[in-house]
């Protein structure tokens, strides 16, 4: 006869009525309690908007700038810069102000860690405040109009263009990583400019963390950090090798709800999609109507 292992679980059970416990309260993944949404920004009065000339003659710039690329044959792509650059402080305090703080900011990193660029998508979704702090301490600021600023695909273009090195041995405990490794590098090579993102969500495959880590290690981390907050967080950065970014979502909880490697030019919850670039025309000329009034 065979040698049988002790079975860890009860090879008959009782199951009739009663005969099955039951906890007082049930306990479930808590989730999002919170959700960004648009709100109005709190404007000055019109007096003192008349004291602010060039920020007026700006606004009515970026305005013009958001209607021009929302009417644009392909507006996730397409953006445009409006410059800062003639402001004085307090007009720039008004500017702050009329375009608020949005769902989504970014980051650019050098190379040793330091942020060169500071991203705030507006309260307008696809108008973005950027500034740029240079080694020399020089500041560019300027407005840029689009579904995402173009640094943001230039530098995660320039990271994955870097050479790859030969990769280290697979460590032992390593079981279902090089499988990932494997699909995500079939997607590179075909992936096509326009092309719908291939996500692959790493939550429900049988990965442990020591896989987690090997593929981190192997996609590598690049310059650009990305948050977006909208229901729960997601932040999103850029990985060494081409068009491949880790999405992480969480809850309000900053509990991991999703992780996830897609393979894209850029993923689309950074992106503010043509019809918010429509919306957001309604509603910066809105805002305008009651600024002409001073």
């Amino acid at each position: 006869m065979y040698d049988i292992k002790p079975f860890p679980i009860p090879v008959v059970a009782d199951l009739g009525p009663g005969t099955q416990s039951e906890d007082d309260t049930l306990d479930y993944i808590a989730m999002p309690q919170g959700m960004e949404t648009y709100h109005t920004p709190v404007l000055p009065e019109p007096e003192e908007i008349a004291q602010h000339a060039g920020a007026v003659l700006v606004l009515h710039e970026v305005l013009s700038t958001l209607r021009q690329v929302a009417e644009g044959a392909a507006p996730k792509h397409d953006t445009a810069r409006v410059t800062l650059a003639r402001l004085g402080a307090q007009d720039l305090t008004l500017i702050n102000q009329v375009l608020g703080e949005g769902e989504v900011s970014a980051q650019v990193l050098a190379q040793d860690g330091t942020p060169v660029l500071q991203i705030q998508e507006a309260v307008f979704a696809g108008v973005w405040r950027v500034i740029e702090s240079a080694p020399d301490g020089t500041v560019r600021d300027w407005i840029e109009v689009g579904g995402v600023p173009e640094v943001l695909r230039q530098t995660a273009k320039l990271d994955g263009g870097q050479a790859e090195t030969a990769p280290l041995a697979v460590p032992p405990e390593v079981m279902n990583a090089p499988s990932v490794l494997v699909e995500l590098e079939d997607q590179r090579r075909t992936w096509q400019p326009g092309q719908v993102a291939h996500v692959v969500n790493l939550s429900l495959l049988p990965l442990t963390p020591i896989d987690i880590g090997y593929l981190d290690h192997r996609l590598g981390t690049g310059r650009v950090l990305i948050l977006s907050r909208g229901y729960g967080n997601c932040r999103i950065t850029n990985c060494c090798v081409p068009h491949t970014w880790r999405v992480v979502y969480y809850n309000s909880q900053d509990t991991v709800i999703l992780n996830s490697v897609e393979v894209t030019d850029m993923p689309d919850v950074v992106c503010a999609a043509p019809e918010d670039l429509c919306d957001s025309v309604d509603r910066l000329h809105e805002v305008l109507q009651w600024v002409n009034q001073s």
